[in-house]
């Protein structure tokens, strides 16, 4: 796994990810990214950076209709509305609204308790555990799934834990190393690893696999 890092890293560079001005961002992002292109996202951050509502007691105070006509540009707006909703109702019922509070709990049971909150799955979580609060976790997500397959490194019915757990075991834990892996993770997806017509012949990982 170690060189397949390498030759990413060798051939796009670092990637800057998660684009975001403070960690409550990332956190938005991060729910309203499911099922949707990261430039929808943008365009719905856009709209509440706009209104001045990019704070938790601002979106808690916000009624699930109109939080939804806000983010209509990241799609399934009242699903997703209603999924902020639920973490903003978590926050403030378990840690008052502060995240600087929600960060100082341990990651295995910061991230159980993220799992329960209606609308969060393992990536969304692992996602706010990384790009969010800076913890070395590694998240998964439908490039890294694909790639993987793709390169025979995993089987097709292979859960979120199992594909978690190869990079876990061959890879000494950093929050460096895993932020930047996953993001060239996603570009090599992106630009090689298409879900359709991929471009296998000129792919980087094409002469170490």
């Amino acid at each position: 796994m170690v060189s397949i890092y390498r030759r990413l890293y060798s051939r796009f560079g670092p990637q800057g990810w998660w684009p975001a001005k403070t960690p409550f961002e990332v956190i938005i992002g991060a729910i309203l990214t499911q099922n949707t292109s990261w430039l929808n996202v943008e365009k719905a951050i856009r709209n509440l950076r706009k209104s001045r509502l990019l704070t938790p007691s601002r979106l808690y105070g916000l009624t699930t209709g109109y939080l939804g006509s806000l983010i209509k540009p990241a799609g399934y707006y009242n699903v997703k509305a209603g999924r902020l909703k639920e973490f903003l109702g978590f926050l403030f019922k378990n840690y008052g609204g502060s995240l600087r509070r929600m960060s100082g709990i341990d990651t295995a049971a910061l991230r159980s308790q993220l799992l329960s909150v209606k609308g969060i799955g393992p990536e969304t979580a692992d996602s706010i555990l990384l790009y969010a609060l800076d913890r070395p976790v590694f998240v998964v997500d439908a490039y890294t799934r694909r790639v993987l397959l793709r390169h025979r490194l995993i089987e097709e019915g292979a859960t979120y834990d199992e594909i978690q757990g190869i990079f876990l075991k061959n890879l000494k834990p950093g929050l460096r190393l895993f932020n930047e892996y996953h993001a060239l993770l996603v570009r090599l997806g992106k630009e090689f690893c298409l879900k359709s017509k991929p471009r296998c012949k000129s792919c980087p990982l094409g002469a170490i696999l």
